[in-house]
């Protein structure tokens, strides 16, 4: 959720020559950005609504398929939150050191409060997808010992 927030709020202005024109960086003008912030968004609101789910597993041990159903979609989610955390990442990587070939100049020597909330939005992602790497891994563990018996 902080990911989503940070991305989601993050744009800076720099003033050109003159107040009336202006440089503007906001998420929402990078398609990857606007990709990272509804995939956490959609992200955050699973881990909330598979609340119910997880408390079912805790008190009914022996249920196989409210595991089953969590192990699926926590496998969903933890590819989708890789994805959208390495698109972003790219993005912020370019921002940083640019691209010759692809004539993209680093823009990040201007908008250092842009690229240092993003790139903070970004290891906060990759953070969450380790914590789901962590899950994916229990849950499987648990249903594969509950199966077993």
């Amino acid at each position: 959720m902080g990911s989503a927030v940070t991305m989601g709020t993050n744009e800076e202005q720099l003033p050109f020559f003159t107040q009336f024109l202006q440089f503007h960086a906001q998420w929402s003008q990078f398609p990857m950005f606007g990709f990272f912030v509804i995939a956490n968004g959609v992200i955050s609101g699973y881990a909330v609504l598979s609340l119910p789910f997880s408390y079912v597993c805790i008190v009914r041990p022996h249920a196989v398929g409210p595991r089953l159903l969590l192990v699926s979609f926590d496998t969903v989610m933890m590819g989708l939150i890789t994805g959208a955390a390495s698109s972003a990442a790219a993005i912020v990587y370019l921002g940083h050191n640019g691209s010759a070939e692809a004539n993209w100049m680093a823009f990040c020597q201007g908008f250092t409060n842009f690229c240092q909330a993003a790139s903070e939005a970004v290891v906060t992602s990759f953070v969450a997808a380790l914590f789901f790497m962590c899950l994916l891994s229990l849950s499987a563990l648990a249903l594969r010992r509950n199966s077993l018996t």
